[in-house]
Order: structure tokens, then sequence, then C-alpha cells
């Protein structure tokens, strides 16, 4: 079994519960708290009992911790999905809509024609849900045929 990895010297046990006590963040709480029992000498599986985690979420705690501060105990915003479309892909995209808008076959970039209007552009494309790939136009309005409109309330 490996040497634990020693928390960073320029804090201390009182540091961190103070930080815990103003922090509107409760993981962040949580985890400087659970840090604070290692500055105090509680054992690493002591610690992850008071953070409500196993052994190996301590020691990522304490990576991060001791790169970053206690900001970086802080849950940072997860990257998601890579996008299907490159930007001259979701430009061109773009451009193949309106320019289907403004012209008197509009209806073929439709609900049915967009995905197969996509496949010039990218193969992942194709594959996306239609309204994502409508989405993926720069946020514009879907095309509306017009339909039947509602009779004016006229009480």
């Amino acid at each position: 079994m490996s040497a634990a990895i020693p928390l960073r010297r320029d804090f201390g046990a009182s540091q961190l519960r103070g930080l815990a006590r103003k922090t509107k963040d409760g993981p962040q709480a949580r985890r400087l708290l659970a840090l604070a029992a290692i500055y105090d000498g509680a054992t690493r599986t002591e610690a992850a009992k008071i953070g409500g985690v196993g052994l190996q979420i301590i020691r990522d705690w304490v990576l991060r911790f001791n790169a970053r501060g206690p900001d970086g105990l802080l849950d940072g915003k997860s990257p998601g999905q890579p996008p299907k479309l490159n930007d001259s892909q979701r430009q061109a995209l773009a451009r193949m809509i309106e320019r289907s808008r403004r012209s008197q076959y509009a209806m073929l970039i439709g609900i049915t024609g967009l995905g197969s209007a996509c496949k010039s552009l990218s193969q992942d494309a194709a594959s996306s849900s239609r309204c994502r790939l409508r989405n993926l136009a720069g946020g514009m309005p879907p095309y509306t045929t017009g339909g039947r409109k509602k009779p004016l309330d006229r009480t």
C-alpha cells in the first residue's frame, strides 16, 4: 500500500472549518470538513466517513485541494457532449435554412428534410435528432407553414 498524499501546509484545520462555515456551497463545505479532520489527525477512512464517500474520492479531493486550494473543491461545470457540427458546418446549415425560407421550396428543409440536408454537411450530424439540428442552425426559430389560425375571441 502506498503512502498517503500529504495535504498542503499553508492551511490548517481551523482555517478549513472557517471556510466551510462561510461557503454557500454545501458539497464544498462537506469536502472542507473532511479535509479538516485529516489536518486534525484523523485517518483517511474516518475522513471518508465524515465526507460520506470512499477513500478514492478523498484522495481526489486532496489532489484538487493541493493543486487549487479551497476553490479546487468546488464542483466544476462538466464539459458536456461535444458539438456534432463545427462552426463552418453550423454556418452552412444556417445559410441553407435561411435560403430555403426565402424560396418557394421552403418545405424541402421542413421537419422531414432537415436530416437529409445535413448529410451533405456531416455524417455525424445526420444521426442527430431533427430538433437538435434545428437548434444547431444558430438558434433560428422553427419554420412554420402558417396552418389554421385560431378565431379571435370577440366576447
